[in-house]
């Protein structure tokens, strides 16, 4: 087994930044919050799948999390085509009936910049959520507790953390320390209490005081991606998301096409 070449790491690391940058550019979601969650998600790796879920990608985004943020976000970032795909069940789950397109939409959480628009979007509904429930304004902490839990379970955990800091977090959120062990259980097996759990993730947050985690940047919209070319590229780790926004030229719908047509 080869080693990956130190320029190809770079370059990477350098993408991921990028990514993360423009999504602050556009959403107004401050970048050193976005930054430190994909630390703690993903070690900042694209490619990152947990062994013990769904989850994948730069913002370890499970199925059901990122097909709910696509349905809600989609078509502000030129992913309308993904949008208007999701469909909701009668239980309420979401659902995409084309299996190569729901392919294609689930193979958009290894591109870091399509991850990063829907983990600043996603902040952004957690903050209104948390604080509509706590009555306080969330930190970054806050925020991302929201990322980790959906906004139900952070104002689950926040709620119980204010009446009872003491508390044994697994006991709070028995589901979520069942997937999570590392974050609800210390190495030798204590349980952690919730102001435990909270603390950790405050630290390696670098949080910031409230109202700091979301910028006042106004939200810009992107111009859209052809269906296309996501589903014949989107499983490519060297391809540019932003790149494929702007390929609208007639060769690049010429390759789309033939692309597709010899995968039959």
């Amino acid at each position: 087994m080869n080693p990956t070449p130190i320029s190809t790491i770079a370059a990477g690391a350098d993408r991921v930044r990028t990514a993360i940058a423009e999504a602050s550019r556009r959403t107004g979601v401050d970048f050193d919050y976005l930054y430190n969650q994909a630390k703690v998600e993903s070690g900042l790796r694209p490619d990152a799948k947990a062994k013990t879920s769904s989850a994948t990608g730069l913002y370890q985004f499970i199925d059901q999390s990122w097909l709910g943020a696509l349905k809600r976000h989609g078509a502000d970032h030129g992913l309308g085509w993904a949008a208007n795909a999701i469909r909701t069940d009668a239980r309420g789950r979401l659902s995409v009936a084309d299996s190569g397109l729901r392919t294609a939409i689930m193979n958009l959480r290894n591109q870091p910049e399509a991850s990063a628009l829907m983990a600043a979007e996603t902040a952004r509904d957690n903050q209104s959520a948390i604080e509509g429930t706590t009555g306080r304004t969330a930190n970054a902490t806050d925020l991302y507790m929201g990322h980790f839990l959906g906004p139900r379970g952070a104002s689950k955990f926040l709620g119980a953390m204010a009446s009872n800091p003491d508390q044994r977090a697994d006991q709070v959120m028995p589901a979520a320390a069942a997937a999570n062990r590392a974050v609800f259980y210390a190495a030798n097996g204590t349980p952690r209490s919730l102001a435990d759990v909270y603390e950790r993730f405050g630290a390696k947050m670098g949080d910031k005081a409230p109202g700091q985690a979301l910028a006042a940047a106004a939200p810009q919209s992107a111009p859209p991606l052809p269906m296309s070319l996501a589903l014949a590229l989107a499983g490519e780790d060297a391809a540019s998301f932003d790149g494929l926004l702007m390929a609208t030229k007639p060769e690049a719908a010429r390759l789309a096409y033939l692309t597709l047509a010899s995968l039959g």
